[in-house]
């Protein structure tokens, strides 16, 4: 406004309809102004057009409900903590294990996380898959997890107990657990992860091995006791890339 006059000049409504699209204009300019008046209807609808941009409907968070497991007879791995933690904190510690690992990998000046520690590092947050059992998993499960243009699994392999497709190095993979001589064998089939030669796996309870496997690699570990070389030798000899 002028120093001498209560009159709005256009500039002076232009500049507090920007600052507040709802302003009330006392002094009565915008009714005599045609300009300021189409001015005023652009910034209405340009800020009806950004609130509804924002308004983004988030459904309620729902828990699932968790089977009972039976803690007796869950195999303990010293190698690992037990978990103590919700739920939701495990998920909170994988994704940030995901992006900690994400940040690494962009990062020049820290060393590259290897893919053996990155399958170590993800049996941690599954310490579900390591109940003791008789029950095979459901062959449409298998199925979804490992379907045939994947790979091609001889259940000779042992009886699996376990199968969810989780992220490893970035890329999906079928993660597979067995039940070996001396308690759950985890496996995890990475068809996309091509490895310059064999690793073995070590923790302070664990050992397994990281197999070179045409142009991918297969991940297998069990307790440190357990007899892993049949198990090995099964696979090898019956799992074969489709893609």
């Amino acid at each position: 406004m002028s120093q001498t006059t209560d009159i709005m000049n256009c500039e002076d409504y232009k500049i507090a309809l920007a600052a507040d699209p709802d302003f009330n204009d006392e002094s009565g300019h915008a009714s005599n102004c045609a300009d300021c008046q189409l001015y005023r209807s652009e910034m209405l609808a340009l800020d009806k057009s950004i609130a509804a941009a924002m308004q983004i409907n988030v459904p309620a968070l729902l828990m699932p409900e968790l089977p009972d497991l039976d803690t007796e007879n869950v195999v303990a791995l010293s190698s690992r903590r037990t978990p103590s933690a919700p739920v939701w904190f495990a998920i909170a510690a994988s994704v940030a294990l995901a992006v900690f690992i994400g940040v690494r990998s962009d990062d020049p000046q820290l060393p590259a996380v290897s893919l053996a520690d990155q399958v170590l590092a993800h049996l941690d947050h599954e310490p579900e898959s390591l109940v003791p059992t008789n029950v095979a998993v459901d062959d449409g499960q298998l199925g979804k997890v490992v379907p045939q243009n994947i790979a091609t699994l001889n259940h000779d392999s042992g009886l699996i107990t376990y199968a969810e497709t989780c992220p490893i190095n970035g890329k999906l993979a079928p993660h597979l657990v067995i039940q070996g001589k001396r308690g759950p064998i985890t496996i995890i089939l990475m068809p996309d992860e091509e490895i310059s030669a064999n690793e073995t796996l070590e923790g302070d309870n664990v050992f397994g091995y990281l197999l070179q496997v045409g142009s991918g690699s297969i991940a297998i570990i069990g307790e440190r006791d357990e007899e892993l070389e049949e198990v090995k030798q099964n696979l090898l000899s019956s799992v074969a890339w489709d893609i």
